[in-house]
């Protein structure tokens, strides 16, 4: 059976997607690291509607709420 080859979502090359390669998708542990340290820094984001800031003072002040139970 032929090992299926795909692109790491890093830098690119060509790398194994089987149990062969631990960093899978990725090619090795350093574009693991990059592409994780992209969302730790707010890098990435993922479309959707913006939240509005009556939405989020109503979750906030649930919260206190519930806190005072």
């Amino acid at each position: 059976m032929n090992p299926q080859l795909v692109k790491c979502p890093e830098c690119g090359t060509s790398c194994r997607f089987d149990s062969s390669n631990p960093h899978k998708p990725f090619c090795s542990e350093r574009c693991k690291l990059l592409d994780l340290g992209g969302w730790a820094s707010e890098s990435y984001k993922v479309p959707g509607p913006a939240a509005s800031d009556e939405l989020m003072s109503d979750q906030i002040e649930g919260a206190e709420s519930n806190d005072d139970k």
